[in-house]
């Protein structure tokens, strides 16, 4: 099984992306974030054709929204409303009645890293507390994590560690938070598993940044976790920063990874 996630910034505007890095890609499952579109709008007849016939997506407008589209059939959709908001931010289903696979869009955390003074920071360090109790419920189910995290938890998962350590997505009340969830839920980031620490590794570009390929200042907010008892399953994983380059492309790239489950 080959899944991908990707951090769309829009599916409907860039529906025609997703469609050619899916058939490209000969993608299985494809995880989408920023969706932004409700749910009566979403292109689900365009994924249909492509052979996507299952499906599940939650999404309201301008904002959030989540989706697993899958040519593999798939069962028990559910979602979890962290931190009481019905803000569209996670869904789950079981391949083979037994492996999760959970899609999840962690808050950005807006520009101050102070609780008490950010509000929308305060939320994405409420929103990581609530997702570690939820994946210490039950460890014994073999999961597949996958979504923009919206942190970037390693020294070289950012372009500068100094220069960006106070800046929201790498301080480290995130990283060592998001780090937890990783250790005490017995999961496999698998990416770092596959590249080195030592190695720099970017999934994000921002778009104030025209010349992005050159001065390559990234952060890897995106990621694809698994349990450690399904990590021996794993063959491969990539971050394809191509799409990056593409026209009026995301400022996330997708992940990938082939699974044998």
């Amino acid at each position: 099984m080959r899944i991908a996630t990707w951090n769309i910034n829009s599916v409907r505007l860039r529906l025609n992306q997703v469609i050619k890095f899916i058939q490209e890609k000969e993608i299985d499952v494809i995880c989408l974030q920023e969706t932004k579109t409700p749910d009566e709008y979403f292109p689900s007849d365009e994924f249909k054709k492509n052979g996507y016939v299952y499906q599940y997506y939650r999404g309201e407008k301008s904002y959030n929204g989540v989706a697993i589209l899958s040519k593999i059939k798939f069962s028990h959709k559910e979602f979890v409303n962290w931190c009481m908001k019905d803000d569209t931010r996670h869904i789950s289903v079981k391949f083979n009645n037994k492996i999760e696979l959970h899609n999840c869009y962690i808050p950005a955390g807006g520009d101050e890293p102070d609780i008490s003074l950010n509000p929308k920071f305060d939320h994405k360090i409420s929103f990581l507390n609530e997702m570690k109790s939820y994946f210490l419920k039950d460890l014994s189910t073999q999961k597949i994590l996958v979504g923009d995290l919206n942190i970037a938890p390693l020294e070289n998962d950012v372009w500068s560690h100094k220069q960006l350590l106070n800046v929201v997505s790498h301080t480290p009340l995130e990283t060592e938070a998001l780090l937890e969830i990783i250790s005490s839920g017995e999961w496999i980031d698998v990416m770092r598993e596959i590249v080195p620490h030592s190695e720099k590794l970017y999934s994000w570009w921002s778009y104030r940044n025209r010349n992005w390929e050159t001065s390559n200042r990234g952060r890897r907010l995106d990621h694809i976790w698994v349990s450690k008892t399904l990590f021996a399953k794993v063959s491969s994983g990539v971050i394809y920063s191509d799409t990056r380059s593409w026209e009026r492309p995301s400022d996330h790239v997708p992940v990938i990874i082939d699974i044998d489950i």
